[in-house]
């Protein structure tokens, strides 16, 4: 189950589903119509129910998307709905993969309050890597449950260095790996191809590399 929690979502579009439903849609269309909610059941459940009928379905994986509201409100309701949903959605599934926006808000959301394995990206800098250092001391601090945090290094031109290896140490995450620069990838982005037609090799293996550390290392309780 690969859930896109990023308010502007993208992993839909990447994985190949231009117009998939999301959430907040599926909410902001059931309060404009709520004569569609049958009777005796409460909204709460034809709610649940609609959510479930929008989890897109590919050959190899399912595809929930959390949306955007389209006018002012915040996200109070649908994050409890989503994280309501992931809860049930998890142990149907061998593996849930969540997108979250960058930046510190969705962990303050708790939409999850056990992850197996959290995996944070930077840039190739000083200030990116501290920037997931203070997003894993977050996740901390509000007790969300980690067995396994790992950082990888994005965007990479050159060695890693004695002072960025110093902040990468400091931030107690383990390196998963590095992904370089690549032109191609750059091209790919502005192509609107699903990620599975890209094919360059060193982007691949690197990839693999890094799912392939994780994977060897992964525990949960």
């Amino acid at each position: 189950m690969a859930i896109d929690a990023d308010p502007n979502s993208c992993l839909a579009e990447n994985l190949g589903f231009a117009k998939a439903e999301s959430i907040v849609g599926t909410c902001e269309d059931i309060s404009k119509n709520m004569d569609k909610i049958p009777s005796g059941m409460t909204k709460e459940r034809f709610i649940g129910m609609k959510v479930q009928e929008a989890v897109e379905e590919a050959d190899d994986f399912d595809l929930l998307v959390m949306g955007r509201p389209e006018g002012p409100g915040c996200y109070c309701y649908v994050n409890n709905l989503l994280r309501d949903m992931t809860s049930k959605l998890t142990t149907s599934y061998d593996f849930v993969v969540i997108d979250n926006a960058a930046g510190m808000e969705h962990i303050s959301r708790r939409t999850m309050r056990q992850t197996c394995t959290l995996v944070l990206v930077s840039d190739y800098s000083i200030i990116g890597v501290r920037s997931t250092k203070r997003i894993y001391e977050l996740a901390k601090e509000i007790g969300i449950k980690i067995d396994g945090a790992y950082l990888v290094l994005n965007k990479v031109s050159g060695p890693v260095s004695a002072e960025l290896r110093k902040e990468i140490d400091a931030s107690e995450l383990e390196l998963a790996g590095t992904l370089p620069y690549n032109e191609e990838l750059v091209k790919w982005s502005i192509s609107s191809k699903p990620i599975f037609d890209f094919s360059d090799k060193t982007i691949k293996d690197g990839i693999e590399g890094i799912f392939n550390k994780i994977m060897e290392r992964k525990k949960c309780r």
